[in-house]
């Protein structure tokens, strides 16, 4: 939030038939992140302009000082450091200025030209930004009137966005008439309308006229990020005028380029070498394209071509294979059985064996697709081979999901006695434990998962024998169940081992804590234990178990922690260095935020990358663009590829700029209000939201769960009527504030139904009321940790962790705030008592 506290009221900007109620919070960003002291000038284009003046500092920088992270201590104790003892080992967040070259004075005035427009076209924003969306006739006249309401580069910017859609729409002639506007009102986003036109000039058969706009493209606009782009779309216009050897050359003179190791170059000099008439230099660049880049749009095209040639022979029944398996991999099933079918049927596939490999991953897909069934897999040539393995593992699947328990073990023994070494094995094997784990048989899940580890104990990277990535994750399942079984001795046995064989594994946190509870509860070794949760709660900082970790410390008082040499080689993350320092006056980060303006989102983080330095801080401006008006969802996902490590990392590690992004709080005077009505913390509500949808309050899940808080449509028609809602319609879900208004009374009524414990509450929010019924109707469980522990689906467990990781992370940003920006910190309901466990 802008100031800590969220600004409810709206701007209401009209255009046409387009009306759009604007966050005044979200227009002030927009103007303020130019980072420039200008009069602001309110222009409301329905009537008569009215100007409101009105000065803005510099953007605020932060400069508190950030440290790394301090040596634990465990409940009032202060302790020495041991051999275990562990902080985070961080660069130094950086708030001084990062290191630029020194600006031209035609540098300097093209940025301070974009800041105006930037700041000029700020109304046309949100206008766009629907444009984009949906693209309908009334988005069209709200950016339509804006345009014709405005004059330069602010009318320019709407101009383009409008021939943006257009060319999207293939509405070529108006798109070229648009772009033809935005070069005759303004030239800030020149390079866009020209290369926009030259599209459309292209897609509508209209080649001199594009040969004419990119001819010189590159001279005219050196800094532009199409610029890369201009040698195969110079390739594919004299290609498509006849002429290959210009096509030739224009790509000869960039093959040491990055631009022609793409695949887009090489089909283009494919091309230009077949019509020149080399069909042998032709056909190989075409293998490579269909070869080397089989994912690619271009490898569906160099295959066509290959065919066309009678070329495909050329390729190898091994190489063809591997570009099936490329599809498979990467779960393209319906492309990969049309390729394992045609080489199954193929003359040169002379190997019977070869031959059913090919017939058995075709069956495969149709496994995945859904369409398999006993009989057909059944039918298969059976072989001592993989395809025999592979389609005895098939048989299992399908016994599995009929719950034929009978099939099921017999072909699993098959496997294990005609192919015991076969990957096949593993798979079946991981599966079976999966399926007796769901049925709540634990013994017999914990025997599939130890022998899969027996037989397969390593993980495939770098090794050569009997291997299965399944391994880590088998062997902590059969740690677990052992300790669910309450075989202590057995479980602490495999915690060690997990701890020791698999040290990177995600399971490792896991073992840590349920290690240090058997020294604490059976094994009565205190020190020890507060050794390992230590080790918990300095390494993995923000997990669900080092706020476990951190309510046993507690527990223990002031025991001073054992040496634990084991568990010297875990070790925090190294955090790198972190800039907040985004240069707002470098053109390319300007005109990033101009894009923004016009709706031209794709073209955000190429502009921004194209900046010197943007290695270092290119992330965070992007995202900072996407959360300075409110598209936190899409802001939050750059900045969780750009820092996987955030859930280990100090408060203090990383600027509060970034953590802002990472945890937002929009809609905060609704959460706050809805969350008090229903006796809610508002962190936890917060912190639902963020795991269920991330803050986006439009996106409907495959499951056919909408906004925020991701409810069914029916949840929310029985919600809306307990509250009085008449005429309620689904679609008034996609409403942030219905959305948190149903979503926080049916989190409650969970709640009720649960004892007001959120982990269960939590669980069935994902996986439903019924699920954790029957969980909980098992075993009984000694505590909140280990019932969460035993949510037998990844997903609903990871939830649950996530959701309690969320509320950690809020709350210790709260504590960095100025008091008089911190939200409401209620504690109703809240799962930071979920450390005390059940009562």
């Amino acid at each position: 939030m802008f100031d800590g506290k969220p600004i409810n009221r709206t701007l209401t900007l009209q255009s046409g038939a387009l009306r759009i109620e604007v966050p005044e919070l979200s227009l002030m960003r927009s103007i303020l992140s130019a980072g420039c002291c200008l009069a602001l000038v309110l222009v409301f284009f329905s009537g008569p302009a009215q100007a409101v003046q009105a000065t803005t500092a510099q953007q605020e920088k932060h400069t508190t000082t950030h440290h790394t992270a301090q040596t634990s201590k465990s409940g009032s104790g202060t302790h020495k450091p041991t051999t275990h003892t562990r902080s985070h080992q961080t660069a130094h967040v950086r708030h001084a200025h990062t290191r630029r070259s020194r600006r031209t004075a035609k540098s300097i005035a093209r940025s301070r030209k974009l800041q105006r427009a930037f700041v000029a076209s700020s109304q046309l924003r949100p206008m766009a930004q629907q444009l984009a969306q949906d693209r309908s006739p009334a988005a069209y006249g709200g950016v339509t009137h804006y345009a014709q309401s405005h004059t330069g580069d602010a009318a320019a910017a709407a101009y383009v966005s409008l021939g943006h859609a257009y060319l999207l729409d293939r509405r070529f002639p108006d798109a070229i008439a648009a772009l033809a506007h935005a070069d005759a009102t303004g030239d800030v986003l020149d390079d866009y309308a020209t290369y926009l036109k030259a599209q459309a000039e292209m897609q509508s058969g209209q080649l001199p006229a594009a040969e004419m706009l990119l001819n010189g493209f590159a001279t005219k606009y050196p800094d532009s990020v199409f610029v890369p782009q201009m040698p195969v779309l110079l390739a594919n216009l004299a290609l498509s005028q006849g002429d290959p050897q210009t096509a030739l050359h224009v790509l000869s003179e960039h093959a040491a380029e990055p631009v022609a190791k793409k695949p887009d170059y090489v089909l283009a000099l494919a091309r230009a070498q077949q019509i020149a008439g080399d069909t042998g230099a032709a056909a190989r660049s075409f293998r490579r394209v269909f070869l080397g880049y089989p994912l690619s749009p271009e490898a569906a095209q160099a295959k066509t071509q290959l065919q066309t040639m009678d070329e495909s022979a050329s390729l190898t029944v091994a190489e063809r294979q591997n570009h099936a398996d490329a599809l498979y991999a990467a779960a393209r099933y319906n492309e990969a059985y049309d390729d394992y079918r045609a080489l199954a049927a193929d003359p040169g596939v002379q190997d019977p064996e070869q031959r059913n490999r090919l017939l058995v991953a075709a069956a495969a897909c149709d496994y995945k697709l859904k369409r398999a069934y006993r009989q057909q897999i059944a039918s298969l040539p059976d072989d001592n081979g993989e395809a025999g393995a592979r389609r005895l593992y098939l048989l299992m699947e399908l016994a599995r999901d009929r719950g034929d328990v009978t099939e099921q073990q017999a072909d699993v023994t098959q496997l294990e006695q005609r192919f015991p070494q076969s990957p096949w094995l593993a798979e079946a094997l991981y599966s079976s434990g999966n399926m007796y784990l769901l049925r709540k048989d634990f013994p017999s899940a914990a025997a599939y998962y130890t022998e899969l580890v027996q037989r397969f104990p390593t993980i495939c990277k770098g090794t050569d024998g009997p291997c299965s990535d399944y391994a880590p994750s088998a062997h902590w399942r059969a740690a677990w169940l052992d300790y669910r079984l309450e075989k202590y001795s057995d479980a602490a046995k495999l915690f060690d081992e997990q701890i020791a064989h698999y040290p990177g594994g995600k399971e490792v946190p896991s073992a840590i804590y349920w290690r240090a509870r058997i020294y604490q509860d059976q094994e009565r070794e205190p020190a020890k234990a507060a050794a390992y949760y230590l080790v918990i709660k300095d390494t993995y900082l923000h997990y669900y178990y080092a706020q476990q970790a951190s309510a046993r410390l507690a527990e223990l008082g002031g025991v001073p922690p054992a040496e634990a040499p084991e568990l010297e080689s875990i070790r925090p993350p190294t955090i790198p260095a972190l800039t907040d320092d985004v240069p707002e006056d470098d053109p390319h980060v300007v005109r990033a935020k101009l894009l923004a303006n016009a709706g031209l989102n794709e073209y955000i983080a190429p502009e921004i990358q194209a900046a010197e330095g943007s290695e270092e801080w290119g992330a965070f401006a992007e995202a900072e663009i996407y959360h300075s008006y409110g598209e936190d969802a899409k802001a939050m996902r750059v900045m969780k590829r750009a820092l996987p490590f955030y859930t280990s990392a100090p408060i203090e590690a990383i600027p509060l700029a970034y953590w802002h992004i990472l945890f937002p709080e929009p809609y905060w005077s609704t959460i706050e209000s809805e969350s008090a009505k229903n006796d809610l913390d508002p962190f936890m509500v917060a912190s639902l939201i963020r795991q269920e949808s991330e803050f986006n309050p439009t996106v409907v899940s495959y499951a056919n769960a909408w906004g925020l808080m991701q409810l069914l449509p029916r949840v929310g028609a029985e919600m809306a009527r307990k509250d009085g809602i008449h005429h309620f319609d689904h679609n008034e879900l996609l409403n942030p504030s219905i959305n948190i208004r149903l979503g926080t009374q049916y989190l409650r009524q969970t709640l009720n139904k649960f004892d007001n414990k959120p982990e269960y509450a939590f669980a069935a929010y994902n996986a439903g009321d019924d699920r954790v019924v029957d969980w909980r109707s098992g075993a009984p469980f000694h505590g909140m940790d280990e019932f969460v522990e035993s949510i037998p689906f990844t997903e609903t467990r990871e939830y649950v962790q996530g959701i309690v990781r969320n509320e950690m992370i809020y709350r210790d940003l709260a504590a960095h705030r100025p008091a008089s920006k911190a939200p409401s910190t209620a504690t109703k309901a809240s799962t930071a008592d979920a450390a005390k466990g059940m009562e």
